[in-house]
């Protein structure tokens, strides 16, 4: 079973309150937003993951639990201290130890180290945007496997300032009727070689 990893980059932090640890930053009413816009696209894709590791950061906290919310997420969210203030290496650690049953995981944290991990599996992306998400699907089939020199690749990109919803419905209704009308064909054709067999 091949692996597919959701990258996300905690959506739009607030500087209101100069007096909280930079841990305890909330996100802004902005960010609040692009995550649950975030959570619309998984659940439009289809692409809503079995296990969501995050920073216990309050930005990353907030991005994830309103991307969850959003998407009606039913897995299990779990905070991992090392990523905050990550490399990447910290967040393939992590994935090294996930059972291989798990096979779509959303990644929750912060830059530099985050935008580090997505270069060294996909090596076209230069820069991850708060609020953004990428989907990558990795040639591995144990998460075991996973390396610094594993080669991933990137199927979407999405940013918060660049989606509109109603763009990707008509798009997702269209590629959907696409493939309605190529099953009945598919199931069609079957039938009619089973007439023939007769």
């Amino acid at each position: 079973m091949t692996k597919t990893l959701l990258i996300l980059r905690h959506a739009k932090s607030s500087w209101k309150n100069e007096k909280l640890k930079d841990i305890d930053r909330p996100l802004k009413h902005r960010g609040e937003q692009d995550a649950v816009v975030i959570g619309k696209v998984l659940t439009m894709t289809e692409l809503i993951p079995q296990v969501i590791l995050s920073s216990p950061a309050q930005r990353a906290k907030q991005t994830a639990e309103l991307v969850s919310a959003e998407s009606k997420f039913k897995g299990e969210l779990k905070f991992v201290n090392s990523f905050y203030m990550g490399e990447p290496e910290n967040y393939i650690k992590a994935l090294n130890e996930l059972p291989d049953e798990i096979e779509r995981v959303m990644v929750v944290g912060h830059n530099p180290g985050l935008e580090a991990l997505l270069q060294l599996l996909d090596g076209k992306v230069d820069s991850l945007p708060t609020g953004s998400l990428a989907y990558l699907v990795l040639g591995i089939k144990h998460w075991t496997e996973l390396t610094k020199a594993t080669v991933g690749e990137l199927i979407s990109f999405w940013e918060p300032d660049e989606i509109n919803l109603e763009e990707m419905e008509v798009k997702m209704g269209k590629d959907k009727d696409k493939k309605d009308k190529k099953d009945k064909k598919e199931k069609k054709e079957k039938k009619d070689k089973k007439k023939d067999k007769k």
